[in-house]
């Protein structure tokens, strides 16, 4: 964050102090000059979220209710993460864990004092699998920053977004994991824009989740897709994507069509065969599956019969059945 690009506006009023991302392209006015850390505990807890849908490439997204819990302490001895649950062990336990880079990235951003911190992470949601893990983190820690400073207003939602943004480098998983329900999301002269959809909240949603063995980066997932696709394929996805919109709001009889795509499963599967099989396979039994993210977890948006559920789970696949979560990323009670 440095000097204000000169298409930036400055905030009215002298009180607030003025932050610019480059990378972003914008500034936000982030709290007055004296923000500091008042609290003595905060405690957030932020849903996982699904990219794409299918034709929706990097702008739609679903957040789901299946969660990370993150509560934190500043302390005056050295930074320490307590990791229940998926990465204990692996993750680090120190001042490099992601939700305490982001957690310190959002006092920066406000000009609070650092501090040293005692957190304790509780994960659900699976790394490497296409559930917006690190989105979840990175929200995480600037809600707890937030939590934990005298002027949380500082660090709003539309502030947490382009803060989020900045550290994914794309809003697309960030926006639903801060506001829940289904989001569109895009760039605009730089800056980080979010709109929700009116989801049918009853919608079911089935993640399959494979064996820990089958995991992929969203870097290697990208290294496959095409610099150029024809006009053909483009229209293609623009059709599906804005069929998409109404198969959400309740129109669920347009989903298996709205859910298809030419932009980026089909490059993705020699890097994603499992999944792709799978997919494929539940689409052919009418059932409107797509890739989740960058893979490679799979996402029906629908109830699987008993008989694919038990064949999946006996293969190794997780199969879960969280339904849509409309209310985003949430402080919890002290």
């Amino acid at each position: 964050w440095s000097q204000r690009p000169r298409h930036c506006s400055k905030p009215p009023g002298n009180h607030y102090r003025v932050y610019c991302s480059h990378r972003v392209g914008c500034c936000v006015a982030v709290g007055s000059m004296s923000v500091r850390i008042s609290a003595a505990y905060a405690s957030v807890r932020v849903p996982a979220t699904s990219a794409n849908l299918g034709p929706g490439f990097d702008s739609l997204v679903l957040a789901v209710r299946f969660y990370d819990e993150v509560d934190v302490r500043p302390v005056t001895y050295a930074t320490h993460v307590d990791v229940e649950g998926v990465g204990a062990g692996k993750v680090p336990t120190d001042d490099n864990n992601l939700v305490v880079r982001a957690l310190r990235f959002g006092l920066e951003a406000v000009g609070a004092s650092q501090a040293n911190f005692d957190m304790r992470c509780r994960n659900r949601v699976p790394h490497g699998s296409g559930m917006g893990s690190s989105a979840s983190a990175a929200v995480a820690g600037l809600m707890l920053a937030r939590g934990l400073i005298d002027e949380p207003e500082a660090l709003n939602d539309e502030v947490i977004l382009q803060l989020a943004t900045e550290m994914e480098g794309h809003p697309d998983n960030v926006a639903p994991a801060i506001y829940g329900g289904a989001t569109v999301s895009w760039m605009e002269a730089g800056k980080a824009h979010s709109a929700q959809i009116h989801l049918d909240a009853s919608l079911p949603v089935t993640l399959l989740v494979p064996p820990e063995s089958i995991r992929l980066s969203t870097a290697k997932a990208r290294e496959v897709l095409p610099e150029v696709v024809s006009r053909e394929d483009a229209i293609f996805n623009i059709s599906r994507a804005a069929l998409l919109m109404l198969g959400l709001t309740g129109q669920r009889q347009l989903l298996m069509s709205a859910t298809q795509d030419r932009l980026h499963q089909d490059y993705r599967a020699e890097v994603l065969e499992d999944s792709t099989a799978v997919m494929r396979a539940l689409r052919e039994e009418g059932l409107p599956a797509v890739i989740s993210g960058a893979g490679p977890t799979v996402l029906v948006l629908d109830k699987l019969p008993s008989h694919t559920r038990n064949t999946l789970r006996r293969h190794g696949w997780s199969v879960l059945s969280p339904g849509v979560d409309t209310q985003g990323a949430v402080p919890l009670p002290l």
